[in-house]
């Protein structure tokens, strides 16, 4: 069987979601299991659900957000005090486990950006909010960043259709990883160079 099969039946699962009659409560659920452990990311349900009611646009990046969040507290559970059992297997699991000893020192030098980073693009949140407990980062810092990391995702990712709809879903489908990427690099430069000037 090919590997990616049943990823592949995972996704379309998890697209079908979208037009269920509870979507939203479905949503709620990719949202919160996806910043732990789930490997598809909402924004395939979102997508959807927005382009079907433009009018529920911040609502739906609303309710992605606040069940984000509360997941990333839940994966920074899991590596404060599940690290050894399970967090290493979820870890090992995105092929992150090699080098996880560089990711300690950058950690260590950057943990904020890094927290920020994996809310806002497309690096795997899930590593991160599980590294942030394993490596003790405080807790309200954590969910302060997450809040403003994965908030800025979802309404960006929310005004985009809301504004230009079914024109801009390919370029958002192919792209949007990139475009955050693109976003997040050009905000750390601006502090960087606010930093070096000032």
């Amino acid at each position: 069987m090919n590997p990616f099969t049943p990823l592949r039946r995972l996704y379309d699962w998890t697209l079908e979601l979208a037009a269920h009659p509870h979507a939203i409560w479905w949503l709620a659920l990719i949202a919160f299991a996806e910043s732990s452990f789930f490997p598809i990311p909402q924004d395939i349900m979102m997508i959807p659900m927005i382009l079907a009611a433009r009018e529920k646009a911040f609502q739906i990046a609303f309710v992605a957000t606040v069940a984000s969040v509360a997941g990333g507290v839940a994966g920074y559970l899991i590596g404060a005090g599940l690290f050894e059992t399970v967090g290493q297997q979820i870890i090992a699991f995105y092929g992150a486990a090699e080098k996880y000893e560089t990711f300690q020192q950058w950690y260590l030098d950057y943990g904020g950006w890094i927290v920020a980073g994996g809310a806002f693009t497309p690096i795997p949140y899930k590593v991160i909010t599980i590294a942030s407990g394993a490596m003790g980062m405080d807790l309200a810092s954590f969910t302060g960043i997450s809040i403003v990391g994965r908030g800025g995702r979802f309404f960006l990712l929310a005004l985009a259709l809301y504004y230009f709809g079914a024109p801009i879903r390919r370029l958002i489908e192919e792209r949007f990883g990139l475009m955050t990427t693109a976003v997040f690099t050009l905000l750390v430069g601006g502090f960087l160079a606010i930093k070096f000037v000032g």
